[in-house]
C-alpha cells in the first residue's frame, strides 16, 4: 500500500465519516414538515441542535484533505460542479440560517417558514449529494487539460445521476428516522417508527434500482470485484447490515439500529470508492484523460508531511465528535434552550 493508496483510504473515511454523521441530521430535516405538532418538531431540533454542526466539520475536513492531496481534483471538481456546489452551499447555508431562526419569535407563520426553509435546504443538500456521486459513477466531461468541456447544473441531471440522488435521499432519510428513534419517546417515538418501517421500503425498492442501473449501464464499477476477491465481503456484510434494520427496530434495540443504519452507509459508500479505483473522477470522453490517485495527486513529499499532520490532528476530531455525542446522549424533551 503506498501514500496514494493512503490518501485515497483516508480522503474516502473522512467523506464517510461525514455521510454517516450528517445523514442522520439531514434526514431529520427531510422528515421535519412531517410532523405537524410544534412541539414535536422542537424535539427534532433538539435532537440534532448539539451536534449539527460538529457534524459538518467532517466535509470541512475531508475538503481539505481532498484539496492537500489531490490538487487537480479539487480544482476541477469544483470548477465543473460550480453551480451545483453553489446552490449545495446555499442549501447548507440557509438550513443552518433556519435551525437559529425559528425560536427567535413566538408567531405560527415566522416558525413555519424557517420550518419551511429547513426541510427544503435538507432536501437539496442530500439530492445534490447524491447527483454527483451519480455523475461521478458515469463518468465526467474531462478533457485533456483535466477541466471540464462542460459545465451548467441541467448537464447534471440525466435519469441516472438523479436515480442515485433520490436513492441517498431514501438512504439519510431512513438513518435519520432511526436516529429519532433514539432520541424520542411515547407517541412521537410510535410514530416514528412507522417511519421508519415505511422509510425501509421505499430505501429497499431504491436500493434495488440503484444496483441494477449501476450494474447495467456502468459495469466498470464491479470490474475491482475480479481483481479484490474481498470486495464480496465488504457487498455481504453491507446487505446483512440493510437486512439486520428490521430485526433491531423489531427487538426495540435502538442503538444496534443506529449502528446498523451507519454500517449501511459506510459499506455502500466503500463499495462506491471500491469501484472508483483508482480513479478519483473519471472521464467520459477517453478514459486516459480521467484524474487518478496518481496522476492528480501532490508530490510524494507533500503526502508524507500531510500525512503526518493528518494523524496529529484527527484524533482531536474523534474526540470532539466522541464527547459531544457522549455529553448529549438520551432521549431529548423540549426546553427552555429549545431551537
Amino acid at each position: 500500500m503506498d501514500i496514494n493508496v493512503i490518501w485515497f483510504l483516508l480522503v474516502g473515511i473522512l467523506l464517510t465519516g461525514y455521510a454517516v454523521l450528517d445523514g442522520f441530521d439531514l434526514g431529520v430535516g427531510v422528515l421535519h414538515l412531517f410532523i405537524r405538532n410544534d412541539e414535536y418538531r422542537r424535539v427534532f431540533l433538539n435532537a440534532i441542535g448539539p451536534v449539527w454542526d460538529g457534524n459538518e466539520v467532517w466535509l470541512v475536513t475531508g475538503g481539505g484533505a481532498l484539496f492537500a492531496a489531490f490538487p487537480t481534483v479539487y480544482a476541477s471538481a469544483f470548477s465543473g460542479f460550480y453551480m451545483a456546489f453553489m446552490l449545495l452551499l446555499a442549501a447548507l447555508i440557509f438550513r443552518a440560517v433556519a435551525i437559529e431562526f425559528r425560536s427567535k419569535e413566538p408567531w405560527a407563520w415566522w416558525r413555519n417558514l424557517w420550518d419551511a426553509v429547513f426541510a427544503l435546504g435538507s432536501i437539496v443538500s442530500t439530492v445534490l449529494f447524491g447527483i454527483a456521486l451519480g455523475n461521478i459513477i458515469a463518468g465526467l466531461p474531462i478533457g485533456e487539460d483535466t477541466y471540464f468541456t462542460q459545465t451548467g447544473l441541467l448537464g447534471l441531471l440525466a435519469p441516472y445521476p438523479v436515480l442515485v440522488g433520490l436513492f441517498v435521499l431514501s438512504l439519510f432519510t431512513l438513518h435519520g428516522a432511526i436516529y429519532l428513534n433514539l432520541k424520542t419517546e411515547g407517541e412521537l417515538q410510535d410514530q416514528i417508527r412507522l417511519w421508519v418501517l415505511r422509510g425501509f421500503g421505499f430505501f429497499n425498492v431504491l436500493y434495488m434500482m440503484t444496483t441494477v442501473a449501476t450494474i447495467v449501464w456502468y459495469p466498470h464499477m464491479i470490474d475491482n470485484f475480479s481483481r479484490y476477491p474481498w470486495a464480496w465481503v465488504i457487498a455481504g456484510l453491507t446487505m446483512l447490515a440493510i437486512a439486520n434494520i428490521p430485526r433491531t427496530m423489531h427487538k426495540g434495540l435502538e442503538y444496534q439500529a443506529l449502528f446498523t443504519s451507519g454500517a449501511v452507509i459506510s459499506g455502500t459508500f466503500a463499495l462506491f470508492g471500491l469501484g472508483l479505483f483508482p480513479d478519483l473522477l473519471p472521464s467520459r470522453l477517453n478514459p486516459d484523460w480521467s484524474l487518478t490517485i496518481y496522476n492528480a495527486a501532490s508530490s510524494p513529499q507533500t503526502l508524507h508531511i500531510m500525512l503526518i499532520i493528518a494523524l496529529i490532528g484527527m484524533p482531536f476530531v474523534l474526540a470532539y465528535t466522541v464527547s459531544i455525542y457522549w455529553m448529549f446522549r438520551g432521549k431529548v424533551k423540549v426546553d427552555k434552550f429549545s431551537y
